[in-house]
């Protein structure tokens, strides 16, 4: 029996060179695996030694010859294919063991030039794994180290199964398509986000216990993104303390880290079913969560809590009378981080901030599931200075509306649509989701706000399409609204807000999140 070695990853290949050497295998291997063997004192012979053609091209044509893929590809079952094998003297390779450049690695590091990306494209292992695992009945093909011990185990009790040998092969298939799936996103990138063919390459980050309810299995995955720098958000964050994350867990999270990443003030949401019930900026990162608290104290309760900068003692100890399922942050103080161990049922997330936190955030694609396909879109990350307002009543708003104005336009973008937002003193008062029509959204909002909604100011994530919000928002007390215009009926909005002296500004771009 004989098998090829040709690993970068060399976890675990000296005891699984030693296992297989001790079942009688005869081993091959190539330039920096071969010399880790040798230096363990394991018997392993070049491919060189194997095909009588030296390595050339820097390594770049070392195992692309057709003694190895004569050796892996022929059908042991077909008796035409074993004598072309012996007449070729040509002997069958029946274990392939391979991983591959790192690719991504190399790419994500900061100043990478192209040929340095291009050296780094492998072109040997990818061909000698696809090879294995066509042929998988015949060869077995390991590009895993985690499973390493169970072939050997297998083989030492008389050979591997075929269901076996078919998840090894379908495993390598899927590596070999994730690996090609970063090069062909290296190779794309300052071009056409959307071109007529795209992969997307996912691995799993752990199994959950279950979905959005008990009947219906689930799991994490994270995507692969090739030159995203360090991997940040709710995807790669660090548990410190309570029960494992849940399905719906992760979905709120991510709303609660992408509302607080997208203020460059200290901010803090308080999120529940994926839109914010509590919102407030504030220097005082312990203030902002009391006023983000007070937007809606009964909903806030099983929430999630985030904040874009380090949980103090004092965030914390405003916090410990209310129950929450998740806190999310960068950093929290070791004080801070004691007293909210103390409930043990609390989720407690440390996450990177993105790498251009505070700036212009770059626009990645954003994946929405149908049923047999995708939608696909740039996300909505404009930056906080993009916004551009128009004042299109009589009255031109304060400096303290504009202020509230824009902290309500970057709240909005985060609410589901049909989404109204009132907001004052940087903090939101009141909120309507997800409503068919858009003045239900707003007098749930201002059912919301109560008495506060009174000299609050009001955000639209679309269009009026008739004045009755305005007049709803007047008959509130609200004194400056920000919206996109667009309508065919502004002038009736327009009219209505100079009735009641509201200033209203025009942004030109909507936030729709269905």
């Amino acid at each position: 029996m004989r098998a090829i070695i040709s690993v970068f990853d060399k976890t675990g290949v000296v005891d699984l060179a030693k296992g297989l050497a001790r079942l009688g295998f005869e081993l091959f291997s190539t330039g920096g695996t071969q010399k880790a063997l040798a230096e363990a004192k394991v018997a392993v012979k070049s491919v060189s030694g194997l095909t009588g053609f030296p390595e050339i091209l820097d390594g770049r044509v070392k195992t692309l010859h057709p003694i190895i893929y004569g050796g892996i590809l022929a059908r042991r079952d077909q008796p035409e294919h074993l004598a072309q094998l012996a007449e070729h003297k040509i002997e069958s390779i029946d274990l392939v063991a391979v991983n591959l450049y790192p690719f991504v690695q190399t790419v994500a590091k900061e100043g990478v030039s192209l040929d340095e990306a291009l050296e780094n494209i492998d072109i040997g292992g990818p061909s000698m794994i696809r090879a294995s695992a066509k042929n998988f009945p015949s060869v077995i093909v390991v590009v895993d180290p985690a499973d390493y011990q169970s072939v050997l185990e297998n083989l030492g009790a008389g050979g591997l199964a075929l269901d076996e040998r078919q998840r090894l092969a379908q495993k390598a298939f899927q590596h070999v398509a994730t690996y090609d799936t970063a090069i062909s996103q290296y190779l794309r990138q300052d071009s056409d986000s959307f071109p007529d063919e795209m992969t997307v390459a996912l691995k799993k980050r752990y199994s959950l216990r279950y979905g959005e309810n008990p009947h219906q299995p689930a799991a994490f995955y994270a995507e692969q993104v090739v030159g995203g720098g360090k991997n940040t958000g709710i995807t790669w964050a660090k548990q410190l303390g309570g029960k494992e994350l849940s399905f719906n867990n992760i979905l709120d999270a991510d709303a609660a880290w992408g509302a607080v990443i997208d203020f460059a003030a200290p901010t803090v949401a308080v999120i529940k079913h994926t839109n914010p019930c509590g919102l407030a900026s504030h220097e005082d990162i312990a203030q902002a969560y009391r006023r983000a608290f007070s937007g809606d104290e009964v909903a806030a309760f099983g929430g999630i809590v985030a904040a874009n900068r380090v949980v103090t003692l004092a965030m914390a100890e405003a916090m410990k009378s209310v129950f929450y399922e998740i806190v999310i942050a960068p950093e929290y103080e070791a004080e801070a981080l004691k007293r909210l161990k103390r409930k043990k049922d609390l989720r407690i997330l440390v996450a990177g901030l993105p790498p251009d936190y505070g700036q212009a955030e770059a626009g990645y694609l954003d994946f929405r599931r149908v049923k047999g396909g995708f939608l696909v879109q740039v996300a909505d990350s404009l930056p906080e200075g993009s916004v551009n307002v128009k004042t299109v009543t009589r009255r031109e708003p304060t400096g303290v509306e504009i202020a509230d104005l824009l902290f309500a336009w970057r709240a909005v973008k985060h609410v589901k649509s049909n989404a109204i937002v009132l907001a004052k003193d940087k903090t939101l008062v009141g909120m309507g989701a997800g409503q068919p029509s858009r003045i239900v959204s707003a007098q749930i909002a201002q059912e919301k706000a109560g008495e506060k909604s009174r000299g609050s100011v009001l955000a639209s994530d679309a269009m009026f399409p008739f004045s009755d919000v305005v007049e709803a928002a007047a008959a509130g007390g609200v004194t400056a609204i920000i919206q996109p215009g667009g309508s065919i009926r502004d002038e009736d909005s327009i009219k209505m807000a100079d009735e009641h002296n509201i200033a209203m500004v025009f942004t030109g771009t909507r936030h729709f999140r269905h």
